[in-house]
């Protein structure tokens, strides 16, 4: 089996085991105990929750698993190390596109959310970005056309 690096910031690798300890401690029991209610209604063949919770139950140990497997393979990446100026994993980039300035937290596939500004490491974005420095230009090809960023700080 194949395993791949994982890239998180310490706060999503924190995160990420938060979720962990919770579904194993707490959620697990608790669909296991709907389980065991639903039995004890009788006929588990008609029962739809049986059914339901025998589906949650898969949920759980569905995402247990996965999260597993995520924080054995992560690789924690400290934001304040790394090249100085250079954009990797965990960097705070603020570009310029269109006359406009947006800003960003370069992150591992696992933690981005486009909505809080965390665009991930492999994302075509992303992808052009690692590496760059101050004042390079980069261009990236989007359904709207192909868009020019000029990198005007990395922290």
């Amino acid at each position: 089996m194949i395993t791949k690096d994982v890239y998180l910031t310490k706060i999503g690798f924190e995160k990420l085991q938060e979720e962990y300890k919770e579904l194993t401690e707490h959620r697990r029991q608790a669909v296991a105990s709907k389980i065991k209610e639903a039995r004890e209604l009788g006929d588990i063949s008609e029962n739809s929750e049986y059914d339901a919770a025998r589906e949650e139950q898969g949920f759980v140990e569905g995402r247990i698993t996965e999260l597993r497997k995520l924080l054995n393979n992560a690789i924690i990446v400290e934001e304040e190390k790394g090249k100085p100026g250079v954009v990797g994993v965990g960097s705070h980039i603020k570009v310029h596109l269109d006359g406009e300035e947006q800003h960003f937290q370069l992150v591992g596939a696992e933690e981005a959310d486009p909505l809080s500004n965390k665009i991930s490491h492999e994302s075509p974005l992303g992808q052009a970005l690692l590496g760059r420095k101050v004042g390079d230009k980069v261009q990236v090809s989007a359904p709207v056309g192909n868009l020019i960023y000029t990198i005007i700080e990395v922290a």
